[in-house]
């Protein structure tokens, strides 16, 4: 700062103006009116507030894996599966974080050795005397100097903090692991429920056609004085049920193809569709005990282990603050040399301490902190305990519902079966004049039903094979869902 002798006439005004600077900030009462180029607030509470453009402009997205170039047009389950582990940001998010704690593990090593620091510093400065008759005196010094500061010894603590950092990574990356096993969950999810919807638009297609055919069969009986007007009013309804189903079962092709591409990381609008007519899979009964699954479980799910890492450093956190108590014993040096214009400051300089911090009293803060992590420890131990419960309980959960949806794959098939007979019957009862069209109507819209049930009980066994895998933590990376099944398996129909 330049600064003037007294009565020199630029230190008034320099004052002057710093004490004006001092007033004007004293009397600001409200808050900046523009703010980076946009108005810092909406003018009135009644309006909303308006941003600058660069802070309304999306950020980078991530681009398409070259491998899936030309594939987006008709993606197998493998390829749904695949593309969501390398695009949904979950994925993404959860790998970063692992990474950042790696290297948060890697620098806690950094307790062990010793701090180096380097300074260059110097400057002028001005000796004032107080003995009369002495000028006083200005001297020029500089020079580096280097420092060092090393714990050599303390109660535990940095092995603690290590112990800490290491088993927070290993929870980011279990955590890492758990992301992967629900997002392929929810690309299966996404992907049966997307061939659910378009297998139950081709059912209420052939519903459509079959309510056509019924409108034109009551017409030309009605034509002909076999028919009341009745019959066909009523085939004239069904036709229109048939038509609002159809409708319905579109909009219900575009929800799940928009909920399939948020899994996928990709746009709604993004052109991307799945392999239609994916081959049949194996339906059975699972060949393994729901204990073995349970067992499995515990041994494979990456949450039950990253609670588990938790657990640990949670522990080891404990052991920072219980070191915290007792004294640490550490070493300081320091080495430098000194330039200067004056003979007598030149020189070396060189020291070498060692110190030992013995912590008398701190009101018990260091003693309660130490109880809060012993108890916060317990505390972590009993969140894993409950994970582990809650994932026994998601297994048996699963393991019944997968027998169930096999239960019901074959009822359906068997229903199925049934109305197509029952409605082959009415159809040709009618056509013969000895059936009405009521009886007609019932067996086809029992038939419409029986073809919904169908193909929601299939894909429904799929996903609930996935679910089941997924509990188990087995959900492979491929769409496998590495679960034994009884050889005796049978096809699901189409």
């Amino acid at each position: 700062m330049q600064s003037f002798p007294k009565g020199h006439p630029g230190g008034a005004p320099l004052r002057a103006g710093a004490l004006g600077l001092a007033l004007a900030a004293a009397c600001v009462h409200n808050p900046p009116a523009r703010l980076g180029g946009a108005p810092a607030t909406a003018a009135t509470p009644a309006v909303p507030w308006t941003p600058a453009p660069r802070q309304t402009g999306p950020l980078p997205e991530p681009a398409v894996p070259d491998s899936f170039t030309g594939r987006l047009s008709a993606l197998g389950l493998a390829d749904v599966v695949d593309l969501s582990l390398q695009h949904n940001p979950q994925t993404i998010a959860a790998w970063r974080s692992a990474r950042a704690a790696a290297a948060g593990a890697s620098a806690a090593w950094a307790a062990y050795l010793p701090q180096v620091s380097a300074e260059i510093s110097g400057g002028p400065s001005k000796v004032v005397s107080s003995s009369p008759g002495r000028l006083p005196t200005n001297r020029l010094t500089y020079g580096p100097s280097v420092s060092l500061a090393w714990l050599l010894l303390d109660a535990g603590g940095r092995g603690g903090a290590i112990e800490s950092a290491r088993q927070s990574l290993y929870a980011a990356d279990f955590a890492h692991n758990a992301v992967l096993q629900d997002v392929m969950l929810q690309a299966e999810a996404a992907f049966f429920g997307y061939q659910t919807a378009r297998e139950l638009q081709g059912a209420q297609v052939a519903s459509l056609e079959t309510a056509r055919a019924n409108l034109a069969a009551a017409e030309q009986r009605h034509a002909v004085g076999l028919a009341t007007i009745a019959d066909v009013l009523q085939a004239r309804t069904a036709l229109a049920q048939a038509e609002l189903a159809l409708q319905d079962a579109e909009g219900g092709i575009q929800a799940a193809r928009a909920n399939l591409a948020v899994v996928l990381g990709l746009d709604p609008n993004t052109p991307f569709d799945v392999a239609p007519n994916p081959p049949p899979l194996a339906i059975a009964e699972v060949a393994e005990s729901v204990d073995s699954l349970i067992e499995r479980a515990a041994r494979e799910r990456p949450d039950i282990a990253q609670a588990r890492a938790e657990a640990r450093g949670a522990d080891a956190d404990a052991r920072v603050a219980r070191a915290a108590i007792w004294p640490a014993l550490s070493l300081t040096a320091s080495a430098g040399r000194t330039y200067s214009d004056t003979a007598v400051l030149r020189g070396s300089t060189y020291s070498l301490t060692f110190g030992l911090a013995i912590p008398l009293t701190t009101g018990f803060a260091r003693q309660y902190a130490a109880v809060a992590a012993r108890e916060q420890a317990a505390a972590v131990a009993a969140r894993y305990r409950d994970v582990r419960l809650h994932a026994a309980a998601q297994v048996f959960t699963a393991y019944y519902a997968l027998r169930t949806s096999t239960q019901r794959v074959a009822t359906t098939n068997r229903l199925r079966a049934s109305a197509e007979e029952s409605e082959g019957v009415a159809a040709g009862r009618y056509k013969e004049g000895v059936g009405t069209i009521l009886d007609l109507l019932t067996a086809q819209s029992a038939l419409a039903d029986a073809r919904s049930q169908q193909v929601q009980a299939r894909w429904a066994w799929y996903a609930a094979l996935a679910q089941l895998a997924h509990d188990v933590g087995i959900l492979g990376p491929h769409g496998e869902t590495p679960v034994r099944l009884t050889p005796d398996s049978t096809r699901g129909q189409r």
